[in-house]
């Protein structure tokens, strides 16, 4: 069952122009991976260093904290713990996103969800350090979860089609550009709430979601440079592979002579017949050298 799980997921990561498909498998497979580790050291008396591991991962509000973990400026948006918190973000995340995967295509939703992300991050430590009303938090503040990214791909989708309907359960068809206002309103309302930081990011993610569709609509991409990274890496993956394959292949056909003196003496003795499937592969490849 195992094998048909992973070949399904390798399908569904292989196929072109899925990049929605592999941000929500990347965020599912960390929500999975963290949940597992965190049951294991939980029973085993480690929770504590799950707690310390995680909050790793978590973007601090302090900038010195965050000095000495850069990394969690990309790996807050694609880290959750909770079930319905995943769950909110991936739908809305899929619903908004395909939109802007079908119309702009695959680079798009990557640029969107990742400046989205980072944007949001750097909005929320910006604010908790520069308003005065938030410095009693800034010490104890860690933030997680992709809704600053979704909210970069919703406010995208409904700036490039903000006509785009939705029919929503109870209400009917629904204009996205409202549905997009009406969350970046709930999320305004609620900066100096508990979750300000994630409500600021919120905002932030939304912004860049805006500019981006109106920068692209005017000839600029801003998620250039971020697709051309992402292609340097997909370049010594692929790299990589060829050389693998290459060294595969040679040691497939390697062959020592006292092989060949074998196979040969086998000939002379018994006729070419007489060899198998294997030993007549053999023999051809050492021809060919």
């Amino acid at each position: 069952m195992a094998n048909f799980i992973i070949e399904d997921f390798k399908d569904a990561w292989n196929k072109q122009n899925n990049a929605l498909v592999k941000i929500i498998l990347i965020n599912v497979i960390i929500f999975v991976g963290a949940s597992f580790i965190e049951i294991f050291l939980t029973l085993s008396g480690s929770g504590e260093f799950f707690n310390y591991f995680i909050n790793k991962l978590m973007l601090p509000a302090s900038f010195t904290s965050f000095i000495i973990q850069p990394w969690s400026l990309i790996s807050y948006f694609f880290l959750h713990l909770s079930f319905t918190h995943i769950l909110w973000n991936m739908l809305f995340l899929y619903w908004f996103g395909k939109i802007i995967q079908d119309n702009i295509g695959s680079n798009a939703v990557i640029s969107l969800y990742v400046l989205g992300g980072i944007v949001g991050g750097l909005s929320y430590m910006a604010l908790f350090n520069i308003i005065p009303y938030y410095e009693s938090r800034i010490s104890d503040s860690l933030m997680l979860g992709a809704s600053a990214g979704v909210f970069s791909v919703v406010a995208g989708s409904a700036t490039l089609l903000p006509n785009y309907t939705f029919y929503l359960l109870f209400l009917g068809p629904v204009r996205i550009k409202y549905i997009a206002l009406f969350y970046i309103l709930l999320s305004f309302l609620d900066v100096t709430g508990s979750n300000a930081g994630g409500e600021i990011a919120h905002l932030g993610g939304a912004m860049i979601g805006y500019l981006f569709i109106r920068q692209l609509q005017n000839g600029i991409n801003m998620g250039e440079g971020i697709i051309n990274i992402i292609n340097i890496f997909k370049k010594k993956s692929n790299t990589e592979k060829r050389k693998e394959t290459i060294i595969n292949k040679e040691q497939k056909f390697d062959i020592s002579q006292d092989e060949i003196d074998k196979i040969l003496d086998k000939i002379s003795e018994s006729g070419y017949s007489s060899l198998s499937k294997k030993e007549k592969e053999k023999l051809f490849n050492a021809s060919k050298k």
